[in-house]
């Protein structure tokens, strides 16, 4: 990595051996791009102006830049720096969220919100052909995986509710479906799989500025404003004037006045990646198909093996990102590393002694329904939130679609499943810190409960490293952009 992205690591002991881990306030998939496009400095015009360089953003602009638009992108740090790039990577092809909930709030959209979830699986492997990106994709589809009989249960009913609306999954056992026996089974779904998200979002980076995008990177919008004839973006060292506007915010949203109230709550993600693990220590833990794996906990932990053969795993634990109106820089709690390391290790006994390489984080942005949503907030400017914490695929696919809609083209029928028609929202009440906490609490104590000896579960992972008792007092909720080591 680069000297601006990991600086040298220090050691800490973990029973009686020695370990190296990195904390990063950028990704761990890659580098951060050498060729960035200067800030915004003057007055400018277009015909729309993109703000936000996420994946929603960028395949925004460059959509509407395939149809002619002259389009302006706006991205406070350099496009793909947030959500993009820093989540596990797994392209996924199921509905967000659990599917019997689904049917008791969307029984009418269920089909729908299924067609939508598995179409955009599809729509980022198109991407990733059509861009030519090198994005390491392995097409091994997804697991949502039981740990309990009570989850293996809820997964069985799941499937039948899933294929009833049209999805494809596959119910079997651990060994049908070729993941570790620390897990009863699950529901496979085919469709998708693992890639590099940081490669993923740099490729459509390059697309973009070859599309001839006019980007502006380093450059913070501080307001966007509707006069009626069109919008005024202003930034601290220029102005934007278009005639349409698109919101691609994801979790900062909630720093512009013009963005939908309570659109999306900001909640911090943190992973970590293992050392390289030889192939064949690998096989043995039964992870034969090398599918992502996510569990059904209320708050879900997710494993996916990499191309070099390391395991990234993260979630499990959530901070929330509070009352503030800006959100801080900063790299991730060491006592939540050490709790996903726990979890990591409980799943994975035989390799407890591969020690952690890395860790970094970043805000994502969920919404009130956990589903994802775009609609339009005044006359000339629209908005989406498709990234949802669970939308690699989703994020790309509902900013072409809402492109075509601006570029006068037909209205797709996904893009009418996600659409909002008027931006109200209630309030998210489970993503502030008590319940998150109470939600992670309840995971717990059902792990203790359902924990089997035969298959080496250590639920509390005290095997695990307590990273945070070797952190020499640093703190994860430390503001400012450096990185930090343990």
């Amino acid at each position: 990595m680069s000297p601006t992205t990991w600086a040298r690591s220090a050691e800490y002991s973990e029973q009686g051996g020695v370990a190296l881990i990195t904390y990063s306030t950028f990704t761990g998939w890659v580098d951060p791009p050498v060729d960035l496009q200067g800030r915004l400095e003057g007055e400018t015009t277009c015909d729309v102006v993109v703000v936000g360089g996420g994946l929603g953003g960028m395949a925004t602009a460059l959509r509407l830049a395939e149809h002619g638009a002259d389009t302006v992108l706006l991205e406070a740090e350099f496009c793909g720096y947030g959500a993009s790039s820093r989540n596990a990577g797994q392209l996924g092809a199921g509905p967000a969220g659990d599917g019997r909930f689904l049917r008791i709030f969307y029984p009418r959209r269920l089909p729908a919100i299924a067609r939508f979830s598995e179409r955009s699986a599809h729509f980022a492997e198109g991407l990733v052909k059509r861009l030519d990106i090198d994005c390491e994709y392995e097409p091994t589809g997804n697991v949502r995986v039981a740990s309990t009989p009570h989850q293996f249960e809820k997964m069985r009913k799941t499937g039948k509710l899933l294929e009833a609306a049209g999805a494809s999954a596959t119910f079997g056992s651990s060994h049908e479906l070729g993941i570790p026996p620390t897990f009863l089974g699950g529901l496979h779904e085919p469709t998708g799989g693992s890639l590099n998200p940081g490669k993923f979002s740099l490729g459509v980076r390059r697309a973009v500025i070859r599309a001839g995008v006019r980007v502006f990177e380093k450059t913070t919008v501080e307001s966007v404003e509707d006069h009626g004839g069109g919008v005024v973006v202003s930034t601290p060292a220029g102005r934007v004037r278009a005639d349409r506007a698109v919101l691609a915010t994801n979790a900062h949203a909630r720093e512009l006045a013009i963005a939908p109230r309570r659109l999306a709550a900001p909640i911090w993600v943190s992973l970590v990646e293992t050392a390289p693990i030889d192939p064949e220590r690998l096989a043995a833990t039964g992870w034969t198909s090398r599918s992502g794996i996510v569990t059904t906990h209320n708050i879900m932990q997710n494993f996916r093996v990499t191309r070099r053969n390391t395991i990234v795993s993260g979630v499990r634990r959530l901070e929330s990102g509070g009352g503030r109106r800006a959100l801080p820089a900063r790299t991730s709690d060491p006592a939540v590393v050490a709790d996903i390391t726990g979890g990591l290790h409980a799943r994975f006994p035989s390799l407890r002694d591969v020690p952690l390489e890395r860790t970094w984080g970043g805000w994502i942005a969920m919404t009130p329904s956990m589903q994802q949503i775009a609609g339009q907030t005044t006359r000339n400017v629209t908005y989406l939130c498709a990234c949802n914490g669970h939308g690699l695929a989703q994020a790309p696919y509902v900013g072409s679609m809402l492109a075509d809609r601006i570029a006068g083209g037909s209205v797709h029928e996904d893009l009418v499943t996600v659409w909002r028609d008027h931006p109200r929202f209630a309030p998210a009440m489970i993503y502030n810190a008590p319940v998150l906490r109470a939600m992670w609490t309840v995971d717990r104590l059902s792990d203790r409960i359902h924990r089997s000896p035969q298959r080496g579960d250590d639920v509390d992972g005290n095997a695990a490293v307590n990273t945070s008792r070797c952190a020499s007092g640093a703190s994860g909720t430390e503001a400012g952009a450096r990185d930090r080591h343990v």
